[in-house]
């Protein structure tokens, strides 16, 4: 083996330990966060991170040519799929959990939210006026 295809097997190992490092700590995610939402957002990320990261590596590993094509056309579409998916499975849980509240605040009034965002922001300018002096 020639430089290059050991550098290629090495770039190709790293994406694809760096997919199963995000796959572990997908899973330790949904087996350990106690709402819906936060365990399906672990693993709507894991997901998209690791497929990708992993066949990344495959697509080094295959060298140039139309199955690395089709692996990129995958990661588009898991790129657009996973995020669109995960979306509409937690606007479901939000309309139709009658516990919501006690996972989360809930906004009946929109001014209300729309105050403290701006109390908020403020807050963060003037620190930023007091750092900078």
């Amino acid at each position: 083996m020639n430089a290059a295809e050991w550098i290629r097997l090495i770039i190709g190992c790293l994406f694809i330990l760096i997919g199963m490092v995000i796959f572990f700590t997908e899973l330790f995610g949904v087996f350990h966060f106690k709402y819906v939402l936060n365990r399906m957002h672990a693993a709507a990320m894991g997901d998209t991170l690791g497929i990708s990261a992993c066949l990344l590596g495959l697509m080094v590993f295959s060298g140039l040519n139309f199955t690395t094509l089709k692996m990129f056309l995958i990661i588009v579409f898991l790129w657009f799929a996973s995020p669109v998916s995960s979306h509409v499975l937690s606007r479901l849980e939000a309309a139709t959990n009658d516990n919501l509240a006690a996972h989360c605040e809930i906004y009946e009034d929109v001014e209300i939210l729309e105050q403290e965002l701006a109390t908020a922001a403020n807050n963060d300018t003037e620190k930023k006026e007091a750092s900078a002096l």
